[in-house]
């Protein structure tokens, strides 16, 4: 029996993954324009959305939905952690707080955990299968533009136990194909997936008065004038 979810889930998204990269702080993000405050910021954010997703993800490993996707070796959290050091000291989480917007991501993490575990599902495809594409593009944007050595400052881009991105992303879209659900459920892992975009997105909202700060207001106008086609559609492609 195979759901088709993995290509359910990329038709199904494909809308918001566009919408997101719309998003003015992603636009200039992706034009070479990053802010080191603000891109310490959304990592910070970052920091607490994935503790949370992985802890409940730990939590439902042997559910027989949520135990086709659990690969450990995703797991972001101690990555953020060593940047939240680098960017903040020693003393980062005494500095560091969730916004607004990450602790309503964070709540609806807590939400499906306890009522559908399968709807974890939708949020850990939108981030990982992110991060595992357009998310490498970033790093490379983000590397100069704050100039980074290697991944210092950017540890959360660097999967490290998976050397060959391209065939894990394979091998996940299978895993993905082999969860036995019905057309029903299918659909709301990819109604999840949609949501999760909204919180991602919201987060990266949320960063854009700090970065107008940063960069003025004309900078920012200029960036963000035009529509984004999506281009990290691309990367996800491949």
């Amino acid at each position: 029996m195979s759901s088709n979810l993995a290509i359910k889930l990329r038709a199904g998204t494909q809308k918001s993954h566009t919408a997101a990269e719309n998003v003015g702080f992603m636009k200039c993000f992706l034009k070479g324009v990053v802010d080191r405050g603000c891109f310490a910021k959304f990592l910070g954010n970052l920091y607490y959305v994935y503790s949370e997703l992985e802890a409940e993800i730990e939590r439902h490993r042997e559910h027989f939905a949520v135990s086709a996707i659990y690969f450990p070796e995703l797991n972001r959290q101690a990555a953020l952690e060593k940047d939240m050091e680098f960017y903040y000291g020693k003393d980062w989480r005494s500095q560091v707080k969730p916004s607004p917007a990450a602790q309503s991501y964070i709540a609806r993490i807590r939400e499906v955990s306890a009522t559908a575990p399968e709807l974890l599902i939708g949020h850990a495809y939108t981030r990982y299968m992110g991060d595992l594409s357009g998310g490498q593009m970033l790093q490379k944007i983000a590397q100069p533009a704050l100039k980074l050595e290697g991944y210092q400052g950017t540890a959360f881009y660097n999967f490290e136990q998976i050397p060959d991105k391209k065939a894990f992303k394979e091998k996940y879209r299978q895993a993905l194909d082999k969860i036995a659900i019905d057309d029903a459920t299918t659909e709301s892992i990819v109604a999840e997936a949609n949501k999760a975009f909204k919180f991602n997105m919201q987060m990266a909202q949320e960063l854009e008065g700090n970065l107008i700060k940063a960069i003025g207001q004309v900078l920012f106008n200029s960036l963000t004038r035009s529509h984004n086609q999506g281009s990290t559609e691309v990367a996800t492609a491949n």
